[in-house]
């Protein structure tokens, strides 16, 4: 049976919601680094029937330095918090933000590889969304708990183990901003610079001027052009692994396939014996021990 495609246009979602046939359970999922105050834009409007879905919470474990900044959450806690989004087997899903689906897509890739078949990005966002007309409801929406059953697999992942060979055996993408792939600046993780072999791919270039994805023929050349072309093994991270599941989504529309990293560069940027590369090239390599 041929996957649901990634993306759905929000006039699509609107002919869903009003039909009221089999209408996928919609998650709100606003976060941005830095940025506290998701919860209060979804309450003060949001697309009628989302669910509010707190990334730090429910799409992420206890930060560590042996495991990053958003490790992927306990099977446990990810499926108590699908269910209380409403999701039952075989629900379809769709889930948006409003910064170009960079925060959505997480939710994206843990129902994903947690095996829910049909789950979905709003394709621009709430913007899209706004744009269309379509109304939005304030207030929280608390829906009907779901009995969705979770299992892990769905989608590959690696360790740093694997994401240190992977250069060598396949292609890692570096889906962080340009100036932190080569160092020039790093706001958040202990070390600046990046994984030694692995290429710049920011996930900005995954996007149009008005937030949706590029088409499938612009993203295929995209990732053509840094040798993906369904070949090779692909490994992907970014800073914590939420945003690199914005990269994957975007392969996956050019029906290309690739592994998160989990941890990413927060990971590996804390474990001082782990080389770091700087510059645009991506084996200039120098290692930095960290500062305690």
């Amino acid at each position: 049976m041929r996957e649901p495609k990634p993306l759905i246009s929000a006039q699509e979602l609107h002919a869903c919601l009003q039909s009221g046939v089999a209408a996928p359970v919609v998650l709100d999922v606003r976060w941005a680094l830095g940025v506290i105050d998701g919860r209060a834009q979804y309450l003060e409007g949001h697309i009628p029937g989302a669910v509010y879905v707190d990334l730090e919470t429910e799409l992420a474990g206890p930060p560590s330095p042996a495991a990053g900044r958003h490790p992927l959450p306990a099977a446990d806690v990810l499926q108590r918090a699908a269910r209380r989004w409403g999701i039952d087997d075989g629900s379809a899903v769709v889930a948006y933000d409003s910064v170009g689906n960079l925060s959505a897509a997480r939710a994206w890739w843990l129902l994903r590889w947690s095996g829910l078949a049909d789950v979905r990005l709003l394709d621009g966002g709430l913007a899209a969304w706004q744009r269309a007309g379509f109304a939005l409801e304030s207030g929280d929406v608390v829906p009907t708990p779901g009995d969705v059953t979770l299992q892990r697999g769905g989608l590959a992942v690696i360790d740093a183990d694997a994401a240190a060979r992977l250069p060598t055996a396949g292609i890692l993408l570096d889906a962080r901003a340009g100036e932190r792939y080569r160092g020039e600046t790093e706001p958040v993780d202990p070390r600046a610079g990046h994984i030694p072999g692995a290429l710049s791919a920011p996930t900005s270039a995954n996007l149009e001027s008005d937030g949706a994805f590029a088409s499938p023929e612009k993203l295929t050349a995209r990732f053509r052009a840094l040798g993906v072309d369904g070949t090779r093994p692909v490994g992907v991270y970014c800073g914590s692994g939420v945003t690199a599941a914005h990269e994957i989504a975007a392969l996956a529309i050019a029906g290309l396939e690739a592994a998160l990293y989990p941890g990413s560069w927060s990971e590996w940027s804390s474990d001082p014996d782990r080389p770091v590369a700087t510059g645009d090239s991506p084996i200039q390599q120098r290692t930095r021990r960290q500062t305690r």
